[in-house]
């Protein structure tokens, strides 16, 4: 076993802990802490219920479920808390330790990560980066909020493995170590439902970089890019030529003078968006591997799943699925990126977040507009309001996703494209954008 067993044997040892939270990071947690912990107890603490036998949980480990599941932390030394779970008390209010995998995975291999962050594109990057050092011949895991808990790798690491790692708002909110390697793709609108202010948010996404040593790199967007005493800031931008990486008509200028030209013939990630996403995975790589492996790379990568996903012609309408959007951003990417777009589905849960620029858009583009739910009603107030948005009887109101969908195949015209880009959270409706998308998919394939 590698350092990573003797680290959580000195780590745990005689504490009385706490897993705040029993997902899927809370019981791989609990795996590592049962295999190589010496704590001197373990409890677990959920809002919903534990099975106890169905998890295989003895006897001795406390189970403190129900609404009050919170109250009992300051009685632990030490607690580890799931991403997903939001403290009801600030930090400095508690007595306990708050950890989390995270934390603990950094301290022990922070020279060996790549860690992602950004409001859109870090399961893109991700899985980009870690294809692309794969198809290389790299020893390399994936890991984080892309779904693979990191203590699910951390048995396996070597001396030469590499670690990309996706990184959430909620993991790194009280990270207080940062990767050798860090990326922040962008700064939208978003989670405001939890953080109340941007600032907020951005300052739990500033963890990526702010903890960081000297001779570390940080590659930012140039609009965020902050100044840094210790880390190497590479600026990259597709709309500023002065950045340190530059992408522009799919070539991307990097490394003083370098050009690389995307495959945009060959390749499967759809729009100018995702150019800017593979003007950072080459600067990302370049450390590790040449250009020519990251091209041939590139030209293999599948997209993931419900970001501009094609997933059918039905009725002779191409239909694209896009359940990741949930901010205006990337609705107005979709909207500029699928081919031949003649309907757009936006609306869902409403977080209160500004519909303005998104709105504004609109105005212009010839497309027909289809609002749905919560927020797709606030975004067809907001059109019938404004004076200036051309043909407002190409804008319609559906109540839910399945009356959007027959909406859509009555009204797109023959040979052009419908793409469900909701701008808007899936939460309250479905249980994730995931299953937001399969819905969609699934009264596609209905239509047929």
């Amino acid at each position: 076993m590698n350092k990573f067993s003797e680290y959580i044997k000195e780590y745990t040892d005689g504490k009385k802990i706490c897993i705040l939270g029993f997902g899927r990071e809370g019981k791989s947690t609990y795996k590592i802490l049962t295999k190589y912990g010496k704590q001197a107890s373990v409890a677990i603490a959920d809002l919903n219920p534990v099975d106890r036998e169905a998890n295989g949980l003895p006897d001795s480990v406390e189970l403190i479920c129900g609404k009050d599941y919170q109250q009992c932390l300051d009685s632990f030394d030490m607690v580890f808390k799931s991403p997903g779970i939001v403290l009801e008390k600030p930090l400095n209010e508690l007595k306990c330790q708050i950890t989390c995998e995270t934390q603990v995975f950094f301290e022990v291999f922070r020279e060996k990560i790549i860690g992602i962050t950004g409001t859109k594109g870090k399961s893109t990057v991700t899985s980009l980066i870690y294809h692309v050092l794969k198809e290389s011949g790299v020893d390399c895991r994936i890991a984080g909020n892309i779904g693979i808990p990191v203590f699910d790798i951390a048995e396996g690491m070597e001396q030469g493995t590499v670690v990309v790692c996706e990184l959430s708002c909620h993991q790194l909110e009280y990270m207080t170590v940062s990767p050798r390697y860090a990326v922040f793709l962008n700064l939208y609108e978003e989670h405001l439902d939890h953080y109340g202010t941007m600032e907020n948010y951005y300052n739990a996404k500033k963890n990526i970089y702010l903890h960081q040593q000297r001779g570390d790199l940080l590659w930012c967007n140039s609009e965020i890019a902050p100044s840094c005493d210790n880390t190497e800031v590479i600026r990259v931008s597709n709309s500023d030529s002065s950045a340190d990486i530059y992408v522009a008509d799919g070539v991307v200028n990097y490394e003083n003078g370098r050009k690389y030209s995307i495959p945009v013939e060959d390749i499967k990630l759809l729009g100018e968006h995702n150019h800017y996403n593979i003007a950072i995975a080459l600067g990302v790589c370049s450390q590790i591997v040449d250009e020519a492996d990251f091209d041939k790379a590139v030209r293999t990568f599948d997209p993931l799943a419900h970001r501009l996903e094609y997933v059918d012609t039905v009725r002779g309408i191409r239909w694209y699925d896009d359940s990741i959007s949930t901010a205006c951003a990337t609705a107005i990417s979709a909207l500029q990126s699928v081919p031949m777009v003649g309907t757009i589905l936006i609306g869902g849960m409403d977080r209160g977040i500004d519909y303005t620029s998104l709105v504004d858009f609109l105005a212009d583009f010839d497309v027909r507009v289809i609002c749905m739910e919560a927020s797709g009603r606030r975004v067809f107030d907001m059109i019938q309001e404004r004076e200036d948005f051309r043909a407002k009887d190409r804008v319609h109101y559906a109540d839910h996703l399945e009356d959007a969908v027959k909406l859509a195949a009555e009204i797109t015209p023959e040979g052009m494209s419908c793409v469900m880009s909701p701008a808007a959270a899936s939460y309250g409706i479905f249980k994730n954008f995931e299953e937001r998308g399969d819905a969609f998919k699934k009264l596609v394939a209905e239509l047929d």
